[in-house]
């Protein structure tokens, strides 16, 4: 990537929301929550906020390594729940749009500058998802899911939006959030019921 090329861009786009990723934590290995953290913090997009929930941890290495983060960076919170089983990120997300990540993705440097610069073209957009693929043990990419532009249908058989997706959360909180009941699945149900909530227009591949 031409890192000056995007960054130019970046500043001159009209619209710059900020984007809220929650990120549920349990457990996770050191190595691959670090890796996690870092590429949200290596994105070209800055205008970002990191919100971090642990669900109870029992590994007594994570919410030291979560408060280090939270410390050397403003736009990272942490919540740390007393009980497992709820994604309570979005309880202190601040921004339009949220995005959902799993405590051992990784995110490509462009992956928000992308999502912006089709909200630049069309401001109106409440859901836009990517395609996804897996990186194994070494940093290999591999098993890549290029996915439809928004197919409904799809959709009731399986979750094909997945990572990365981005909502408006002003829909998600008009919706409720997430469901308590529904762990295991949270992402999928909260999906089927946001998409209820706008248009074909309205979404973006």
């Amino acid at each position: 990537w031409d890192a000056e090329a995007i960054k130019a861009e970046i500043a001159a786009f009209d619209y710059q929301p900020v984007i809220s990723i929650l990120m549920p934590v349990y457990n996770v290995e050191e190595k691959w929550l670090e890796k996690c953290i870092e590429s949200v913090q290596n994105q070209f997009y800055p205008n970002w906020e990191l919100c971090m929930a642990d669900d109870h941890s029992t590994d007594e290495s994570v919410r030291p390594l979560l408060e280090k983060y939270a410390a050397q960076d403003s736009r990272i919170k942490n919540v740390f729940r007393s009980e497992n089983g709820h994604n309570s990120a979005l309880e202190i997300a601040t921004g339009e749009f949220v995005a959902l990540l799993d405590n051992d993705d990784e995110l490509a440097p462009i992956a928000l500058y992308e999502v912006t610069k089709r909200l630049n073209e069309n401001a109106n957009l409440d859901l836009i998802y990517s395609d996804e693929d897996k990186i194994d043990m070494t940093g290999k990419r591999f098993d890549p899911a290029f996915k439809p532009d928004w197919s409904p249908d799809l959709l009731l058989g399986t979750n094909y939006i997945s990572h990365l997706g981005v909502y408006r959360r002003s829909i998600m909180e008009k919706i409720g959030g997430f469901r308590v009941g529904y762990e295991g699945s949270q992402d999928y149900d909260l999906v089927l019921r946001f998409t209820e909530q706008t248009t074909a227009e309205r979404i973006a591949h």
